[in-house]
């Protein structure tokens, strides 16, 4: 999925927080050797819709059996560290 810079900031403002997610899965042809994929998109805490259709499509469609997945996430950007500016001053 491709979005502006723009698109991304608007994001973080209607509460969307970047996570990132290592998915463990065990290779198809070596069950027993674990394979490491880092997943990295805004998503929304606690709940992490993208991520668990992004599960989900894994599950139906790859043949690799989740292991594990582990998630870290940080709020950016939040209504109370945003200030406005109403005045710019340039210094030459």
């Amino acid at each position: 999925m491709t979005r502006t810079k723009d698109g991304d900031f608007r994001a973080q403002l209607a509460g969307y927080s970047l996570t990132t997610a290592e998915i463990l899965y065990r290779m198809p042809d070596h069950p027993l050797l674990l394979q490491s994929f880092i997943w990295q998109e805004y998503d929304i805490h606690p709940s992490f819709p993208r991520l668990q259709d992004f599960l989900q499509f894994w599950s139906r469609n790859l043949d690799g059996k989740l292991y594990r997945v582990t998630v870290a996430h940080r709020k950016l950007i939040g209504p109370t560290e945003l200030r406005l500016i109403t005045r710019d001053y340039r210094l030459h």
